[in-house]
């Protein structure tokens, strides 16, 4: 006779199969500052920087080699992940403390993500998912703002700011309003890890959307010391130290000194940031796995804006990419773009289809099979047909708009990209430049002249998309020229 405890024990398996199976899937978000699309292994098999937990992550699901950020500066990247809407729709087209002037005034700047936003944490809270957030915010100018005001639960580190600049900075004490400080000279990517898991820990039998927005790489540049040292004896090995690392950009406005950008990855001290970032990649990766739960686990990673090129230490190099952080050449705007979630994407799949960073929001939402947001993610399309390789992407353009003068010595300017047609207008005087991503990725042949056609029509689909999103730009100082006006 079959004892009743079989059937106990079956009917409980049974059970935990069907709630593993019937539970929608957690979300892990991985968020860099700073990094650039040259800084990973995936993209770039000679990279000087070691990043084994995230290539291994791009190799389990798939990797967009046209992956981009809606900005070429962080903050109103942030808001389009967040929102699903370009910054430029709300006057978001800058880090919110930037207004900095040039030839012209900059466009009006709009400093926070208001809370009427649904953003992309509500969205999943109103479904039942426990929220969690650890790393930079830099959304809004106060508290009424940040993190646990817009559909997070615990917030272990977000707030006004863009980065770790008081007290120890990347080392505790951090003096930082919502993370206490730990240990002296503890590591703050170390810790934003640590809070992360612990999260996942408490939370392994709940639905969950974890979104880890690391400070680094962003400046300053600091690393544990060991790290550092590793690198430094890599530069000697490689030789690196005879090697040429700078070139000159381009003298961006007439008069004006021409602009240094790094064209050689060396930089010991960036490079340990980059390690450890990967580090703490691995850990929750590890983890997931450890819990059994990562394959009802969705993953993505990106960055908010391009490697930090041309000025503020210049610590990478985006070669073959042009320019850096600040710039709207690729260098600035191309990211590291990965989304996993095994047994549902195919692993070491590649899409060559330009997505960006308003992407994330309208897919999440229709992995998770959660009602979509059209009147909330109006600028984002949902890039699931791509990942399960049932159908494509319908879209004729992606869009730039940079009404600024960036720290880093990018001009003011406008983007459209059209398959494989890349222009860029100058917003100081209207000038236009066309490049061929797909023969210059590196945007040195302008064919502006070559092909009067496409830039009419580009022209005429830009200015209708500023239109579209109300979008500002420059204005003339006191007593000073007017600027062009598309």
């Amino acid at each position: 006779m079959t004892h009743p405890f079989f059937f106990i024990s079956l009917f409980a398996l049974a059970t935990s199969l069907f709630s593993a199976e019937s539970r929608k899937p957690n979300v892990v978000f991985f968020l860099v500052d700073d990094m650039g699309y040259m800084d990973i292994g995936a993209n770039n098999s000679k990279s000087f920087y070691e990043t084994p937990h995230i290539d291994r992550l791009a190799q389990s699901g798939m990797r967009f080699t046209n992956g981009y950020a809606a900005n070429p500066v962080c903050s109103p990247t942030r808001f389009s992940i967040m929102t699903g809407k370009y910054p430029s729709r709300v006057d978001a087209t800058n880090f919110f403390s930037g207004r900095r002037s040039g030839k012209f005034l900059p466009a009006p700047l709009y400093d926070r993500m208001d809370l009427n936003e649904t953003t992309l944490a509500e969205a999943f809270k109103d479904e039942g998912y426990k929220t969690f957030f650890a790393g930079k915010w830099h959304l809004g100018p106060n508290e009424s703002f940040w993190p646990e005001k817009q559909g997070f639960d615990i917030n272990k580190g977000g707030w006004r700011v863009g980065g770790p600049f008081k007290a120890g900075k990347f080392f505790s004490p951090y003096a930082n309003p919502r993370l206490k400080d730990g240990p002296k000279g503890e590591h703050l990517t170390v810790r934003l890890g640590d809070e992360t898991i612990k999260f996942i820990e408490t939370n392994r039998d709940n639905p969950f959307l974890a979104y880890l927005s690391f400070y680094s790489v962003h400046t300053p540049l600091m690393a544990p010391s060991k790290m550092v040292k590793k690198y430094k004896t890599k530069i000697k090995k490689l030789g690196l130290d005879e090697q040429t690392e700078f070139a000159l950009e381009e003298q961006v406005h007439p008069g004006g000194k021409e602009r240094k950008v790094r064209i050689l990855q060396k930089h010991a001290t960036y490079a340990a940031m980059i390690e450890s970032v990967d580090n703490q990649v691995g850990k929750v990766l590890n983890k997931l796995k450890e819990l059994n739960i990562d394959q009802n686990t969705i993953i993505c990673f990106t960055s908010d804006n391009g490697g930090l090129s041309t000025s503020e230490g210049s610590p990478t190099s985006n070669m073959p990419l042009r320019g850096g952080k600040g710039w709207l050449y690729e260098g600035g705007i191309r990211e590291p773009f990965l989304i996993s979630w095994p047994g549902v994407i195919k692993p070491n799949a590649l899409s060559d289809t330009p997505v960006i960073s308003t992407d994330f929001y309208p897919t999440l939402l229709e992995l998770a099979e959660l009602p979509a947001k059209p009147k909330q993610h109006l600028d984002g399309l949902s890039l699931a047909p791509i990942l399960k390789n049932t159908g494509t992407v319908k879209r004729k353009n992606l869009f730039w708009h940079y009404p600024h003068y960036s720290n880093q010595g990018g001009f003011p300017g406008g983007v459209i990209r059209s398959g494989k047609w890349k222009l860029i207008e100058r917003f100081e005087d209207g000038r236009t430049h066309l490049f061929n991503l797909e023969t210059d990725i590196g945007e040195r042949s302008d064919l502006v002249q070559k092909y009067p056609k496409i830039v009419k029509q580009m022209k005429l689909d830009l200015h209708e998309w500023y239109k579209k999103v109300d979008a500002k730009f420059l204005l003339a100082k006191p007593k000073g020229p007017q600027p062009w006006q598309p």
